[in-house]
């Protein structure tokens, strides 16, 4: 027997990626404790202390890092760093840059999110997005981050998902508090054009701080599938929920891809995925060859501009299911990266199990936790998904 190529290459980043909200616990500046304690149908429960990650983030790393992983994506908190308009807090930052120089002294490239879907409550209470002034106001909070970024930080994330950004705007416009059966809520178009504007603002300032560092944004890729005929409504449907802010990543260092299942489209628009699909925590059809499509699509968009895997993974509490998913779906970048596509890395959804935006029942996590101890413990998934980092060659070649 012998193997097939080594398909990642040296230097191939190779990690998994988590967002401060969802782990951290107890962010109460922020527009999402705001929400989860009033009241609203759609969130299930607080996030409360979540995972704890805000104090026990050196554990999470030394598991990362024991595992073989040699990227950690985390998001830091622009609630906890600027709690009041105006006031930027020297030990948050000060938290923030221990989080950068531990992951450094682990072996961890640390992939830093600026953005990933919180936002002060004062920033909500102006009008978010939006509101007069929104791009001044975030510019100002990026360029206070100079601490934590200027040194030792070579990818920046400035906004998390500015597509769902988009469409949970239009959703709260029209009234809704869910999304339909398939498909996305259609984006608002204020805030689409306000958030690529913040965008651009943001990747200046990055640069501004470090022309180093490469930057760029991430986006939800939905794999819209058309139905024979559906063509040119698949193209309509998927513009403004999606290549619009693949397009608006031209200037960038590289473009996040992040992707879970398939949509298929007909004629009529969205179709659900049949009754007999095998569906995950969250109820996506199970589809670990979403990500080759997301990479493909999204490299057909934007040109020439680097891929990274942002997000991939699944949420079920059957860690085979999550092995086979992730087998699936690396043999999709595999492919990509085969067939010539610009891609620099793989960053699993999630590093832990962690607060799904009202609920913790959907568990994507490599690592689990005790929600009473809090103590961490490495699926079998983390121990495969770790040993690649090693290796960088898929298993199974002849």
């Amino acid at each position: 027997m012998t193997h097939a190529p080594t398909p990642f290459p040296e230097g191939f980043l190779w990690g998994a990626s988590t967002a401060a909200h969802q782990i951290e616990g107890n962010n109460t500046n922020s527009d999402w404790w705001r929400k989860e304690h009033s009241g609203t149908s759609h969130v299930q429960e607080p996030s409360l202390d979540a995972a704890d990650s805000y104090h026990r983030w050196p554990e999470d790393m030394d598991l990362l890092a024991e595992l073989g992983f040699t990227d950690y994506r985390f998001s830091i908190e622009w609630a906890r760093i600027e709690p009041a308009r105006g006031h930027f807090s020297r030990a948050e930052l000060a938290h923030y840059r221990r989080m950068v120089d531990g992951a450094l002294a682990r072996g961890l490239r640390p992939m830093v999110t600026l953005h990933h879907f919180t936002v002060p409550q004062w920033f909500e209470d102006l009008g978010g997005w939006t509101a007069e002034g929104a791009v001044e106001l975030f510019t100002r909070y990026v360029e206070a981050t100079a601490p934590v970024i200027a040194e030792g930080v070579e990818y920046v994330c400035t906004i998390n998902e500015p597509n769902m950004i988009a469409v949970m705007a239009g959703a709260a416009k029209a009234g809704n508090v869910g999304f339909p059966p398939a498909g996305l809520p259609t984006p608002d178009e204020e805030t689409t054009r306000a958030i690529v504007e913040v965008h651009h603002a943001a990747v200046r300032a990055v640069r501004g701080i470090n022309p180093d560092i490469k930057v760029g944004w991430t986006v939800a890729n939905q794999v819209y599938q058309a139905l024979p005929g559906a063509e040119e409504v698949t193209a309509a449907y998927r513009h403004p929920r999606e290549d619009v802010f693949i397009e608006a990543a031209r200037g960038d260092d590289w473009i996040g891809v992040q992707s879970y299942t398939r949509t298929r489209i007909g004629p009529e628009g969205p179709i659900p995925a049949p009754a007999d699909a095998e569906r995950t925590l969250t109820q996506w059809e199970y589809y670990p060859a979403a990500v080759g499509h997301a990479l493909r699509h999204t490299a057909e968009v934007v040109g020439d501009v680097p891929l990274i895997v942002t997000e991939n993974g699944i949420a079920t509490d059957d860690d085979e299911r999550r092995l086979a998913y992730l087998r699936g779906a690396l043999a999709e970048v595999a492919a990509a990266l085969h067939d010539g596509l610009d891609i620099r890395g793989y960053l699993h959804w999630s590093a832990l199990d962690n607060y799904e935006w009202g609920s913790f029942a959907p568990t994507f996590g490599l690592i689990s936790y005790d929600p009473v101890t809090f103590e961490r413990t490495a699926k079998p998934s983390a121990v495969w998904l770790g040993a690649l980092g090693r290796t960088r060659e898929l298993p199974g070649g002849e």
